[in-house]
């Protein structure tokens, strides 16, 4: 669609609303988004299925459609608030991307209050000249009562939250604890010490790990067992279980609050590994060389019997100090954590030696109160623990792949694919930007991004570099066509270690067991999330180390099922990180509704055409500093370097910058925050633009444009009287250069006075090497860029 050719084809996708009234047709399989104008949209609600036609392309080669059928529409009922205003009933959606209020008539209230919030169904479509009806057929409550931002978001983003009662008659069918019947044909491991190491606020334990020493050939290696729930012993295909299972296809996780992919009963109960307690479970017992190498591995269903319920703080503990308070309430377990330290040891520098990748980020859990409401945000400290887990976990999804392949069957892969081209070619241009000896080839490896990140990562710009490296690559999704996992740098990958809150890892189950069997599992088509994009099928497989990915003995009909699979996950899987992040944005808007013209110091995250991301040192809250925040001049958005860029001051604007803010603004509604920028002279604003020459030390320099500024403002009080001309600028050239011609010598006097020479009267315009953290003198606002804001997930 980038050329006149394409012109008046007709298209059909989903409408994407904007909360600014416009919108985008996201077209089925393709990767043009069509514009549609606000008229166009006041015929269409978001999330519709529609018909449009290419009508022209704008400036940027963009086209822009018009809707000729509206092919479905959206039954999902819809969340807002209700109002009364000059007597007539509505509600305002919560998610601003509908555009629209939808009126209410009095006898379709369902005697809710005003301001509480409602759900609305439609009994009367929009039109190009009329606005949607509905009547409200649920009450939810005041916005203000607890828990009502997860009420909000279970069913802003459709997350399914109950539990259908076919499903909850068959959980209540199933036994307390595992039975003799089930502990056959299985391995007994209930006398092998395994353990569970979780957070401390984990509920479901999917994992158990325990190494041991062990030959590998000639040489000393280890023996690691990884255990994992056997949810598909007590979840069969075709059973409401697995129906309601495959509808969620993920656990959501919300602060305080988790909605399950199982009942509670299986996820905390019976599937879950809980301490001193027998559960079935499917395990991958690996032999690791002394390369950490995985030299062989079988796959068995089992029953163990968790020995410790443990954390990552109490191993991590252990592991610093094995003499410690910790290790002695440990003791017996104490060497079997040493083994898998060790085995640890040997995985990680085997992933240094295939070069995947390893950035390191700060990531941050809300504490909240009794009543729900942000306590505080705190980092999450990655410990040796977090580290140990994460490669006993690789190693297992590797083996499954590689199991999986060989047996060439069908099943769903984690795919991670590298840097398109476009992409790549805005990180070369923007290194090359940088003036950095540093570059990426046309076909980059994992290996060579990790090199990029370890060599600038002392650099003062070392976030914005990496959080380029991040944005280069593409979001991971679920499909049957093995690409590999680019950021793991693995030929072959799958997801096995999760099947208690993910769908995929219960799929990969159920193709190892009949493998095992000799038997092949028989997929049943289902239908994707409404929406969903079915994945491009992409032959070439991400370029890693390692034997090239195979696909042949599978039959296209079957690769088609598990596409649709795939394509179901992947978008449920995005549902579920949209609606955790939306929850959490509220709560932080919330939190900072109390901080309203309080200071802080803070971080750029992001630069966009029409601001700043910044997110605060001591909370860790992301807000906007504006783009008319920053001063009165004009900037320029730079999308090669990612900053912003004063036309006048040469000030710039990037990732990583310090700068000090207030807190202006918060919008609960839109989930917004707004800073405003405070100058503090302890912590620069931005990086200044450097001057090309310099004559005098950097305190001269300053000390001669303070005084050039101070003599251009006393000669404009001496020529205020009279009628302002070109003399005046002249006269006030004239003394602003002799003053400070006095302080820094005739060559800043000779720039003041030329610079102040050319304003005509005005005040001299600051030179390129000017702090920002110096208050700036008032001119004409700078015109607003807006832009789109974009999140690209890892």
């Amino acid at each position: 669609m980038n050329n006149n050719s394409n012109l008046s084809n007709e298209v059909v996708g989903t409408v994407q609303g904007h909360r600014d009234g416009h919108g985008f047709v996201v077209v089925d399989g393709g990767d043009v988004d069509i514009y549609l104008a606000p008229q166009e949209m006041r015929a269409v609600l978001h999330h519709d299925r529609v018909r449009v036609r290419v009508m022209r392309l704008d400036r940027k080669g963009r086209p822009e459609g018009r809707v000729l059928e509206i092919l479905e529409r959206r039954k999902a009922p819809i969340i807002g608030r209700l109002l009364l205003e000059n007597g007539v009933w509505i509600v305002a959606p919560e998610d601003k991307r509908y555009g629209q209020d939808i009126l209410i008539p009095k006898n379709a209230t369902a005697s809710a209050e005003a301001g509480q919030v409602v759900a609305v169904e439609l009994t009367e479509p929009p039109s190009l000249h009329s606005q949607p009806v509905g009547r409200i057929t649920e009450v939810l409550g005041d916005i203000d009562d607890p828990g009502m931002e997860i009420e909000i978001a279970v069913r802003k983003y459709e997350v399914p939250h109950q539990f259908s009662p076919a499903t909850l008659a068959q959980t209540g069918k199933l036994p307390d604890k595992v039975r003799a019947v089930d502990m056959k044909h299985r391995v007994d491991l209930t006398d092998v010490p395994l353990v569970t190491i979780d957070g401390e606020d984990a509920r479901d334990f999917d994992d158990a790990v325990y190494c041991e020493p062990a030959k590998v050939g000639r040489k000393k290696g280890w023996r690691l067992l990884v255990a994992i729930a056997d949810v598909s012993h007590y979840v069969k295909p075709g059973d409401p279980l697995d129906d309601d299972a495959y509808e969620r296809a993920t656990s959501v996780y919300f602060p305080r609050r988790v909605i399950p992919m199982l009942p509670e009963k299986l996820s905390n109960g019976l599937c879950s590994l809980n301490p001193n307690q027998n559960r079935l479970s499917m395990v991958c017992d690996m032999l690791v060389d002394a390369e950490g190498e995985v030299s062989a591995y079988q796959f068995y269903p089992a029953v163990i019997c968790s020995h410790a319920r443990l954390t990552y703080t109490e191993v991590a503990a252990v592991l610093s100090n094995t003499r410690g308070a910790e290790a002695q309430r440990q003791v017996h377990l104490v060497p079997h954590l040493l083994h898998l330290h060790e085995v640890y040891r040997l995985l990680l520098k085997q992933r240094a030696t295939r070069g995947a990748i390893d950035f390191e980020t700060t990531e941050t859990q809300i504490v909240c109160d009794e009543n729900g409401r942000i306590d505080k945000i705190i980092p999450r400290v990655r410990t040796e623990a977090h580290r140990l887990i994460e490669e006993a976990m690789l190693a297992a999804n590797v083996c499954a792949a590689d199991f999986i392949q060989a047996g060439k069957h069908p099943s769903l892969y984690r795919v991670h694919e590298g840097p398109t081209p476009e992409k790549r070619l805005a990180l070369q241009n923007y290194l090359r930007s940088l003036g950095l000896n540093l570059t990426v080839s046309d076909d980059p490896t994992p290996g060579e991004l990790q090199a990029l990140a370890q060599l600038t990562r002392d650099r003062p710009d070392a976030t914005q570099i990496h959080s380029m490296l991040l944005r280069s690559m593409q979001q991971a999704i679920y499909t049957p066509f093995n690409n590999g996992h680019f950021g793991l740098s693995y030929s072959a990958y799958t997801h096995f270690t999760s099947p208690i809150r993910r769908y995929p890892d219960l799929l990969v189950h159920r193709v190892i067991k009949g493998l095992l069997a000799g038997k092949k599992y028989g997929l049943v088509v289902r239908a994707a999330v409404p929406g969903a994009a079915v994945p491009t099928r992409r032959r070439q497989p991400a370029k890693v180390e390692g034997p090239a990915p195979r696909m042949e003995g599978i039959a296209p009909r079957d690769l088609e099922v598990w596409e649709v699979a795939g394509a179901h996950c992947s978008a449920n899987e995005r549902r579920a990180d949209e609606a955790s992040r939306d929850v959490e944005a509220w709560l932080k808007c919330k939190f900072m509704r109390d901080r309203l013209g309080e200071e802080y110091g803070g971080t750029i995250s992001s630069v966009t055409s029409f601001g700043l991301f910044v997110q605060l040192d001591e909370l860790y809250v992301e807000g906007l500093v504006h783009i008319t925040e920053l001063g009165g001049e004009y900037f320029r958005y730079d999308d090669v370097r990612h900053e912003l860029r004063g036309e006048r001051t040469g000030v710039r604007y990037a990732v990583g910058g310090r700068i000090r803010v207030q807190v202006s603004r918060v919008d609960l509604d839109g989930r917004r925050i707004d800073f405003r920028m405070v100058r503090d002279p302890l912590t620069p604003a931005a990086v200044p633009k450097p001057a090309r020459e310099r004559h005098a030390t950097a305190q001269d320099e300053l000390a001669s444009i303070q005084e050039a500024d101070r003599a251009v403002r006393r000669s404009s009080r001496k020529t205020a009287a009279r009628k302002s001309g070109p003399h005046d600028g002249k006269t006030a050239g004239n003394n602003a250069g002799k003053s400070a011609g006095k302080s820094a010598g005739k060559v800043a006097g000779k720039a003041a006075g030329k610079a102040a020479g050319k304003s005509s009267g005005k005040p001299a315009a600051r030179p390129a090497s000017l702090p920002v953290d110096l208050p700036m003198e008032a001119v004409a606002p700078a015109p607003v860029i807006e832009g789109r804001r974009r999140r690209n997930k890892r």
